[in-house]
């Protein structure tokens, strides 16, 4: 089976021949168009906004809808003879840290003298305000950014001074992504609790990053340019309805996190990952060993009154097991770039080609495979 059965149903934009985009459902290996077979104009347009944005009884209504119009036949379009787009206009996008096992990795890889992770990081979910207009959808080649990088060495002047050209540590971020539906109110919170309320569901996410142009410019105020070139999701949108199976227990937290940030023991998902690099799977994150919840996320992004709207995407940051073979990015495989991995790898050169898979338990006993996120590196302009 496809992975992408009647439990799954996820949603997407799509065109056929040039054609006006639509909102369209996947089963199996056809796309249903949505306008089509039920008249409704929030289907007729170029991103799920306008379908998010009516909020979680419409989401659970039409749900219903689509499984009966597919148990009873409607006419589809098979896969292969569709175009797919970039499913949502995206409205922010912010970036966490929510992995504490990635976090302590990137802490003994820059900070072997110290303790890996810093005093603030088990108190609230650390994360960075990314860029909404370079957020590009699956199959979108990468061009290599060009930036800032710290030089080597140092002269009787003082340190050098540092260099441009083309980023030499380029990396990728195995991630999830959360689609926010239904917007808030600004200066009001979303409690921890009202999760449900707001996101729609989740997209694959890989969240590419220039780790030597990172590194120069992110003291004092974190991520910028070393991040902000692309991200890319995938095609389809997988609606939370269809990971009610996926739900399991996170680690336990210690310290027991503010109230506003819920429960001491939280739920996450038991969504696995796997990391393709030119067709050689290098490294297999489990979702499931994530510190910090999206519940918690969404809470804390919202605790100072920062409204969320329709089409707002949140990833989970770097998604990263206990095990060697589990970590989400070359810089941790590579452990900094000196430990080859794979064919003697430590980032990524021009012309690879990086896909990141994912799967999860689905309600019908199997499991189903959400949308995958792929992209190839092509050389700096």
């Amino acid at each position: 089976m496809s992975g992408f059965g009647i439990d799954h149903l996820p949603y997407g934009v799509f065109s056929v021949d040039g054609g006006e985009r639509r909102v369209g459902v996947r089963f199996e290996n056809t796309v249903v168009d949505l306008h089509a077979a039920t008249g409704r104009p929030e289907f007729l347009a170029p991103s799920l906004n306008a379908f998010l944005a009516l909020g979680p009884e419409v989401w659970r209504q039409t749900r219903e809808e689509v499984a009966g119009l597919v148990e009873t036949g409607v006419a589809s379009s098979p896969l292969a003879e569709v175009a797919l787009h970039l499913p949502i206009e995206v409205a922010d996008y912010v970036d966490f840290y929510a992995s504490e096992h990635h976090a302590a990795n990137v802490g003994r890889i820059f900070r072997p003298d110290q303790q890996p992770l810093l005093p603030n990081w088990k108190h609230l979910p650390v994360g960075y305000h990314g860029r909404a207009g370079t957020v590009v959808v699956s199959g979108t080649d990468v061009v290599r950014p060009s930036g800032q990088r710290a030089s080597t060495g140092s002269t009787t002047a003082g340190p050098p001074a540092p260099t441009y050209g083309p980023s030499r540590r380029l990396d990728i971020e195995a991630e999830l992504g959360f689609v926010v539906g239904a917007p808030s109110e600004l200066g009001s919170r979303v409690p921890y609790d009202a999760f449900a309320e707001h996101v729609f569901g989740v997209v694959g996410l890989n969240d590419w990053s220039a780790r030597d142009i990172q590194a120069w410019e992110y003291v004092p105020l974190g991520p910028f340019l070393g991040k902000s070139f692309a991200t890319s999701i995938s095609h389809w949108v997988t609606p939370l309805a269809a990971l009610d199976a996926a739900w399991c227990a996170l680690p336990d937290q210690d310290p027991t996190p503010l109230p506003y940030l819920g429960p001491g023991r939280v739920r996450g998902l038991d969504i696995d990952v796997e990391v393709v690099l030119n067709g050689e799977v290098v490294s297999r994150p489990p979702y499931r060993t994530m510190y910090w919840s999206p519940q918690q996320m969404l809470a804390h992004l919202t605790v100072n009154g920062a409204s969320l709207r329709t089409g707002d995407l949140f990833g989970s940051g770097t998604i990263s097991g206990p095990e060697a073979g589990e970590r989400g990015s070359f810089l941790e495989l590579s452990w900094g770039g000196q430990e080859p991995f794979g064919d003697g790898r430590t980032f990524l050169e021009d012309g690879d080609e990086v896909a990141l898979r994912y799967s999860a338990p689905g309600t019908g006993g199997g499991r189903i495979s959400l949308g995958d996120v792929t992209g190839r590196i092509a050389p700096a302009r």
